[in-house]
């Protein structure tokens, strides 16, 4: 299998910055999003479980998160995610992008690609299997959160660096989160700007810096402690 380090991180042609980590994107995903929202333990005792992504990329989040959900949530539980991306790739690009880790992910990405919408504007509703569903939402995020009503419980930011996407990292985005969030809801970042935890901050977040993936020092979790009054 070709390892992520030969063929190197794909890049968006929007922003030049990388999908997702050179050193792994698979693992990076792991210990940002995952363990950074604490999961599996966090879905547990909860009968349905919402996760909220900012930047569904290559879509390698949702399949890490898919995956493990199958493999560890009780019988009877309930994913629901929803991934927002205002530049959607390709079929084709998504396939060769995540070709590294295809042995891994297995039936996951085959599932995922043969159902994966045309890139028109819009929400596109995914039943990935008995137990997890997707909407998939091609449109700006500031344009597409107004629009849901969601009892979020642990959200994903993985849009690209704020410097070279400011229209995402918005006061509308931390507002939005703070209204679909409910005391105990939990957030994760690959970023540590401190713009981006003093906007959560004031949305209601108690926020901290932990150490990052690979050679990224820092990174950013953090739990809703409701909206300040």
């Amino acid at each position: 299998m070709t390892s992520p380090e030969k063929i190197g991180a794909p890049s968006s042609r929007e922003f030049d910055d990388v999908y997702f980590s050179e050193e792994d994107g698979l693992a990076e995903s792991a210990h940002v999003f995952l363990s950074g929202n604490n999961l599996p333990e966090e879905w547990q005792d909860k009968a349905r479980f919402v996760i909220c992504e900012a930047g569904f990329g290559t879509g390698l989040n949702v399949l890490s998160a898919w995956k493990l959900f199958e493999e560890t949530a009780p019988p009877g539980h309930y994913l629901d995610i929803i991934s927002i991306e205002k530049f959607p790739l390709s079929r084709a690009d998504i396939a060769s992008h995540l070709t590294p880790w295809k042995d891994t992910l297995g039936s996951y990405l085959d599932d995922l690609l043969n159902q994966y919408p045309p890139q028109i504007p819009g929400f596109h509703r995914l039943r990935l299997s008995d137990s997890v569903t997707l909407t998939l939402i091609f449109d700006d995020i500031n344009d597409a959160l107004p629009q849901i009503q969601a009892n979020v419980d642990a959200w994903f930011l993985d849009g690209f660096m704020p410097s070279l996407n400011p229209d995402m990292w918005s006061a509308s985005l931390f507002g939005q989160m703070a209204r679909l969030s409910h005391p105990g809801s939990r957030v994760a970042t690959y970023t540590a700007a401190g713009n981006v935890r003093r906007a959560l901050t004031d949305a209601g977040f108690k926020v901290e810096r932990v150490t990052g993936y690979g050679s990224k020092r820092h990174m950013t979790v953090g739990c809703f402690e409701g909206r300040p009054s």
